[in-house]
């Protein structure tokens, strides 16, 4: 019993967050890179300018201002850039992955290195080439790519001179983009995740100072349009190599409670499972709009724009596999007055019965056995847990040592939880590749102080630092951990 034989084994990346060389060999800009750096306090910004040449900065979940454009300002640094040079230091990356035993590598293809404004007829080479000589090289250590194809880095072309996922003729762009990696790496990726963290995108509007219905409204067309383009996205698959493997991801997983037994507190936690989670896995699992669709729809007074062979493709193109990713958890409530959680991307109302992290974050393995339970009853569908993580303040001392055990008991928690899962529960569990198995830029702070990886980076907030890679404690405890199956924690 246990983990089963053949379990996949791993860590996960994004290439805006890990890749750099924003600029290199023909890539294009995407969204990311206009992101600057953050903390737990400060919130990142996107910069840009007016007509008028006016420059500024804005909330990241904020829209920009009337008129504005993404622009790159002088004397602002911004992270992405550079990320810790994976474009640079894969091979030794990818060695060291192999050193803790990795079978599965989850990373994204970055669209714009493939097509600089996201809708060329002919791809960018060296891009291609770039990524080709990723998959040979894990493929040199027997270790499965696991590829996000779009990971937060939308082409900046097609956000702001096609109006982004609102404009239906992303799915054709995505079509055309897809189409091009899967015979490009036929026989190198396997695996697939179409969109990451799809269901972020109605997330993020409880981070945007009041959001309006019309903001709502166009987050749920930019929904239905990737929908219909991950659907395509798993019938293409399917009929370019049938061994191909298509997966959604889900931000958070089922990860919140209500706060009180108050019914109130309980409708209200239900209503939230649906929109933010369940809304977009139960479209992509099942093929159709869920039933409580209308009661989301007319919160907002969204009336869907769409064609009929919209719902063919999504009841043919649903997904072969769930995976989603977990931190913690949050509580939901209608009472006034409960302390809130203070992470970046963590609200919601404090729980009494755990504790939490420096930025904020609910340590909560328990949790995670809920959240695959309750995926695995709702759809039947194989899982895998694609990110998990802690995020800490690391120290490198002399001789290049790292000790991190509060990493390895967070690791540990949640690895027993999906043990428990399997073994106890049932749950047909695939793989697990948390978070950031390497240091990197993180997504919610901009910052590199706060670390997740079993590898540390030399690599510190302001850019400084000379990008020299350290084994942590948490890498050999990981590495014993892989080669016993989970069976040694």
């Amino acid at each position: 019993m246990g983990f089963p034989k053949g379990f996949y084994w791993g860590g996960a990346t994004a290439a805006n967050q890990c890749e750099g060389a924003w600029d290199t060999d023909g890539r294009g800009p995407a969204v990311s890179d206009y992101l600057t750096a953050g903390s737990v306090s400060k919130p990142r910004c996107i910069t840009y300018r007016l007509m008028d040449g006016t420059e500024g900065r804005c909330p990241q979940f904020d829209p920009l201002p009337q008129g504005a454009k993404r622009a790159i300002l002088d004397d602002v640094y911004y992270p992405y850039h550079e990320g810790i040079d994976f474009y640079h230091h894969y091979k030794e990356d990818i060695a060291l992955f192999a050193e803790m035993g990795f079978n599965m590598f989850r990373m994204s293809i970055s669209w714009s290195r493939i097509f600089p404004k996201g809708n060329e007829e002919e791809p960018n080479q060296a891009g291609l080439d770039f990524y080709r000589s990723v998959f040979e090289e894990l493929q040199k250590y027997h270790i499965e790519p696991l590829v996000t194809i779009s990971h937060y880095d939308l082409p900046v072309y097609l956000e702001e001179e096609c109006g982004g996922w609102s404009d239906r003729r992303l799915i054709d762009a995505f079509d055309h983009y897809t189409d091009t990696i899967f015979r490009a790496y036929k026989g190198l990726v396997h695996y697939w995740l179409t969109f990451n963290e799809i269901n972020c995108m109605m997330m993020f509007t409880r981070f945007s100072a009041n959001p309006s219905k019309n903001e709502m409204r166009k987050v749920l067309q930019s929904l239905h349009h990737q929908f219909v383009a991950s659907a395509r996205v798993v019938t293409r698959a399917h009929e370019i190599d049938p061994k191909n493997i298509v997966g959604c991801m889900i931000g958070g997983g089922p990860s919140s409670y209500p706060l009180t037994c108050d019914p109130k507190d309980v409708l209200k936690n239900q209503n939230e499972l649906q929109d933010y989670t369940y809304y977009c896995s139960d479209v992509m699992c099942r093929g159709r709009y869920p039933y409580y669709t209308r009661r989301l729809w007319k919160s907002c007074d969204f009336s869907l724009t769409s064609q009929i062979s919209d719902f063919d493709d999504l009841a043919k193109g649903t997904v072969d596999m769930v995976t989603f990713s977990y931190y913690s958890t949050q509580c939901v409530t209608t009472h006034e007055g409960s302390e809130t959680a203070g992470g970046n991307f963590a609200m919601g109302a404090k729980n009494p019965y755990l504790q939490y992290s420096e930025w904020g974050w609910s340590l909560d393995p328990d949790g995670l056995r809920i959240a695959l339970n309750e995926y695995y009853a709702r759809y039947g569908l194989p899982l895998m847990v694609v990110e998990n993580g802690l995020g800490a303040a690391d120290t490198l001392e002399a001789g290049g040592i790292v000790h991190d055990p509060y990493r390895i008991d967070y690791l540990r928690q949640h690895i027993q939880a999906m043990k428990d899962a399997i073994e106890t529960d049932g749950v047909d569990l695939r793989g697990y590749t948390p978070w950031g198995c390497i240091d990197l830029v993180s997504a919610g702070t901009g910052e590199m102080k706060k670390r997740y990886g079993f590898i540390y980076v030399d690599r510190n907030d302001d850019g400084s630092g000379t990008l020299a890679r350290y084994r942590k404690d948490s890498f050999f405890w990981y590495q014993k951990a892989i080669a016993s199956n989970g069976a040694k924690l």
